[in-house]
């Protein structure tokens, strides 16, 4: 039998699918704690029931927004190392920036959800997880800066790591950061993926022997 989630994926605009949309939203502004069945089920124009019907608890939902995010951001990755496969690093670098900074600006709970699972993990979601290091692990691969995902040097683990926390950083902080620099959305967001850029390739192509082949 399929679970709820393979539902709502199926079909985003029957009940279960539009509550998941709306729980992604709210609990990627919010987290865990500062979110309430109420709140989304307010949004959606349901009433607590019919959310509990569907979802079961609060736990049960948010559960199923971690891997509902999780699958999403995998598949894009997978369009990404697809999109760079055999092209020069720096290219590869160029366009996996370009790539996934534009989805986690489009998808801006991910970033968010990511940043409160890590910086503010508490004793009631610690069994649920993103599932990142084998995320920043494919990243490596694909980046070809790594042979395999199974043996990633601690090294290269950083480096993917503070890149993808650098986009993380500038989704997150879109709100703070944009009226600082005075700059529209669009402006913003292309000059985020141009810092990206300027920070980072040269940070990974001034040594071209990463994985230490």
């Amino acid at each position: 039998m399929a679970s709820a989630l393979e539902k709502a994926r199926k079909d985003p605009e029957s009940m279960k699918g539009k509550i998941l949309t709306v729980a992604r939203r709210i609990f990627g502004e919010y987290g865990f704690h500062g979110t309430t069945t109420r709140m989304i089920a307010l949004e959606v124009g349901i009433d607590i029931s019919t959310l509990h019907y569907h979802w079961g608890e609060k736990g049960d939902l948010y559960e199923a927004v971690v891997l509902d995010i999780s699958k999403d951001l995998g598949q894009e990755l997978i369009k990404v190392e697809k999109r760079i496969h055999g092209l020069p690093l720096q290219d590869r670098l160029a366009i996996s920036i370009d790539r996934m900074t534009e989805y986690f600006f489009a998808h801006p709970e991910i970033s968010n959800l990511i940043l409160f699972r890590y910086f503010g993990k508490t004793r009631e979601e610690a069994g649920l997880d993103f599932k990142v290091p084998e995320f920043t692990a494919d990243i490596a691969r694909s980046m070809g800066l790594a042979k395999d995902r199974q043996n990633v040097p601690p090294d290269v683990m950083m480096k993917v790591l503070g890149m993808m926390n650098s986009i993380h950083s500038f989704v997150c902080g879109e709100n703070f950061f944009r009226p600082m620099v005075n700059l529209d959305r669009g402006t913003y967001i292309d000059m985020a993926k141009n810092t990206l850029k300027f920070i980072h390739i040269p940070a990974f192509t001034q040594n071209t022997d990463l994985t230490g082949a």
